[in-house]
């Protein structure tokens, strides 16, 4: 039997041959979880695990997936628990070395759960974490957009409707993962609008980690996907159920989750006795005359796993290209195994007798081999892999970042008004300018991106008409803007910058995205941040305003936490400068970076392959200091101290006890008046700017690895010596936790004194809330002074 699939590369489908291959992926994967934890000895008595019946319940929509719809440039998003069967198919594709298949959660092999970065086959996109995975390719079919309105969508081939060349982005999900807010957040937003080439996927097998998910949620899911737009297809019967009376398909639709659930563990008489429980009399008459396996087979038989039923559901997804989809494909958690629907089979592995019965069920003599190519099945999967065969991605761009715009003034001035004033000037050079893209969580203007919007736009797939003519804010749109403005979602803004930093990678057209948000709220974004370098994304977001600088908000505006976030997050540069020019030198240098694409840059740092968190300010402060230190230490050597994560703001010339004052961003004119003072009183107090406490640590850290890995003495950091040349007691000040920067002192081998913010802020002055949390002068200096007493 073969099936007809509209605008499909494969023209026919022969469904013997896919229900062969679906088999062959449902053996391959619950065998890679059993290889895991039976035939690997760990050493540390701690069970692998691996989700056979999670990833039973997706293979025939995966099979239909790769081996009958896929084009090469369309992007999939893949459950979790279902990456052994993803694994399983990039096997029989020829993608997958056989050797990984023995390696699932083991160091270097095939990862729990999918992931771009760590698995050695090709994933479009990282999951694990529940509901981000389902959202990634939302955005980035939002990305795709972006790029084809600037860039110019793909060719059609000839004969294709104009929309059927987009890519396709497809993402898997568990049922489950719809109880998390961010994916409604995500398919509510303005910028996921209108996307006809999304399409997702719900594993609807009613089960969550610990039961049978009581009530059918089924409608109240619909109605919200509906009200936000979208296109929704429900695939709840396979072949047989849809072809029996109409009563039985009823009499299941009415049956409890819990009830129908059960029948997967019965047989014979007694799954007779359970399916017939209740039921109207017309039940019992309509399969009164089916033999016990028969009516097994027929109230078992779910959409999401028929072939002809998935691959309709996908056609008529493409039919529908002004809007995205969502298809729920009703399901059997454990479909096929021995454990099919136990409620307590989300981690349950089968055993040895189990999968020798498996085996034998399948035909194999061997556990891991392909198909023959000769074969029929084997003549698909080559077909298959050639299809889906993609070109190199192109993580760089072709364009030189200047290493600075030359932003100066005379005044006092704060870094989140620099910043802004410094991408302005970036837009002006014609080569760099296409590449800028900014978002924003309805927070632009109060983060100063008004000057760049003003510039370039607010992109809209379509032109808007500007109904009011602001003079400080143009906010016109159309296709040609380069800031995407979002909802108040900070979990958005951080799965769009997310994808736009993978562009390259995705799209094939590298972009340069920076982000802002109100600092206090990147703990509100903070799993999709994660997620987004975990991912392997390289973009620059903007925390502004932070700290209790931002005196009058009120501690709910106020940010104390982010500063230890940036520092500890892998995969983030975390900078926090006080004066203009060395936030244009920063801000230069990491686009010149995410430029460049991963891989060794000939800057003063090692190469970072991720993300820039730059933590802003509204405090104008004076740069007087900074413009004294460029003349004493000229640009050369002081924009390589800047890069590398502090310099010495003020050298003392007091011949006496010798102090640092190291303090990071707003705090700064405090550190100074303090170390006035402190000359005054005859201890030489020097100042050291951190520009960023993360290249300063990671420095620290890598030379004190280096001595651990090789049993040597570590050496002191070139940043550390350059910064603090001499050896003295420290005092870190810094508008966030006082934790942030107190490892310093052990990094000189000093005593240290860390001030900052630890308690909850509240609304005041500058100078009031400084005073509460020990940043004033005055309390800088008696903390010196301890610092000088514990010598």
């Amino acid at each position: 039997m073969t099936v007809e699939m509209h605008d499909n590369d494969v023209a026919g489908v022969d469904l013997d041959v896919l229900d062969e291959v679906q088999r062959r992926v449902l053996w391959l994967a619950v065998r890679i979880v059993d290889a895991a934890n039976r035939d690997r000895e760990t050493g540390d008595g701690v069970k692998v695990g691996g989700h056979q019946a999670s990833s039973a319940s997706l293979v025939t929509a995966m099979t239909a997936l790769w081996f009958a719809y896929l084009r090469a440039e369309d992007r999939v998003s893949v459950k979790p628990h279902a990456s052994p069967v993803f694994h399983a198919i990039k096997y029989l594709l020829g993608d997958l070395d056989r050797s990984y298949l023995t390696t699932l959660r083991a160091r270097g092999g095939l990862q729990s759960y999918p992931s771009r970065t760590k698995d050695p086959d090709d994933v479009d996109f990282s999951t694990g974490s529940v509901g981000l995975g389902a959202a990634a390719p939302l955005f980035a079919a939002a990305v795709r957009r972006y790029v084809d309105a600037h860039w110019g969508a793909p060719e059609r081939r000839p004969g294709e409707e104009p929309s059927r060349r987009q890519p396709r982005f497809v993402a898997l999900l568990g049922d489950a993962e719809l109880d998390e807010g961010n994916v409604w957040e995500a398919i509510a937003d303005p910028a996921t609008q209108g996307l006809g080439n999304v399409m997702w996927l719900v594993d609807f097998n009613r089960q969550s980690l610990d039961r049978v998910v009581p009530g059918v949620r089924i409608a109240q899911w619909r109605g919200q996907f509906e009200a936000a737009g979208w296109h929704v297809v429900e695939v709840k019967y396979g072949r047989r159920l849809r072809e029996a009376p109409a009563a039985v398909r009823g009499w299941i639709d009415l049956m409890s989750n819990e009830q129908y659930q059960a029948l997967f563990g019965l047989t014979g008489p007694k799954l007779r006795e359970m399916f017939l429980d209740g039921a109207p009399a017309e039940v019992g008459d309509a399969v009164a005359g089916l033999p016990d396996d028969e009516l097994s087979v027929l109230v078992k038989d779910l959409g999401g796993h028929d072939l002809v039923a998935m691959l309709e559901a996908y056609a008529q997804c493409d039919a529908v290209t002004d809007r995205p989809s969502v298809v729920f494909a009703y399901t059997v958690k454990g479909y096929g195994l021995p454990i099919a629907g136990n409620p307590r089979n989300h981690s349950a592995l089968l055993t040895a007798e189990q999968i020798a019965a498996l085996r034998e069920s399948m035909g194999l003599t061997g556990d891991w081999d392909r198909f023959d190519p000769a074969t029929p099945a084997g003549i698909l999967c080559n077909r298959r892999r050639e299809a889906l065969r993609r070109p190199p991605a192109a993580p760089s761009l072709d364009v030189t970042v200047p290493t600075a715009t030359g932003v100066r003034t005379s005044r006092p001035v704060s870094t989140q008004d620099s910043f802004g004033k410094i991408l302005v000037e970036l837009s002006r050079d014609e080569r760099l300018a296409p590449y800028l893209v900014t978002t924003a969580p309805d927070v632009a203007t109060s983060t100063n991106l008004a000057g760049f919007i003003n510039r370039m736009g607010v992109f809209s797939p379509a032109e808007q008409r500007a109904w009011s003519a602001d003079p400080l804010l143009k906010w016109t749109e159309g296709p040609k803007g380069q800031h995407i403005e979002l909802g108040i979602s900070e979990m958005n803004l951080f799965l769009l910058l997310g994808q736009l930093g993978l562009s390259g990678e995705l799209h094939g057209r590298p972009l340069l995205p920076v982000g802002t948000v109100y600092d206090p709220f990147v703990c509100r974004g903070l799993d999709a941040f994660i997620y987004g370098v975990y991912s392997g994304s390289r973009f620059v977001v903007a925390g502004t305003p932070s700290g209790v600088t931002l005196a009058p908000e009120g501690g709910a505006h106020q940010s104390s936490v982010t500063a230890s976030i940036g520092l500890e997050l892998p995969n983030v540069t975390y900078i926090e400068p006080a004066y203009a020019t060395a936030l244009d030198w920063l801000l230069c240098d990491a686009l010149g970076r995410i430029a460049t694409g991963p891989g060794e840059t000939p800057t003063a740092v090692p190469a970072e392959n991720g993300a820039y968190y730059f933590r802003l300010t509204t405090r104008p402060v004076d740069q007087a200091p900074f413009e004294e230190a460029r003349a004493r230490m000229g640009d050369a050597v002081l924009r390589r101290q800047v890069l590398a994560g502090a310099y010495l703001l003020r050298e003392s010339e007091v011949d006496g006890p010798p102090v640092y004052l190291a303090g990071t961003g707003a705090v700064l004119p405090e550190t100074l008046a303090a170390a006035h003072e402190l000359e005054e009183e005859g201890i030489a107090a020097n100042v050291v700017d951190v520009t960023s406490p993360d290249r300063l640590y990671s420095a620290w850290r890598r030379t004190l690895r280096q001595g651990v890995r090789t049993a040597t003495t570590p050496s002191q950091a070139g940043a550390l010596r350059a910064a603090f040349p001499g050896r003295a007691p420290v005092v870190t000040v810094h508008d966030a936790a006082s934790h942030a920067m107190a490892w310093l002192g052990s990094a000189l081998g000093v005593p240290a004194v860390p001030l900052g913010v630890d308690e909850f802020g509240q609304s005041g002055s500058i100078p009031e809330l400084y005073e509460l949390h020990d940043l004033l002068p005055g309390s800088i200096v008696n903390a010196a002074l301890a610092a000088l007493s514990l010598t």
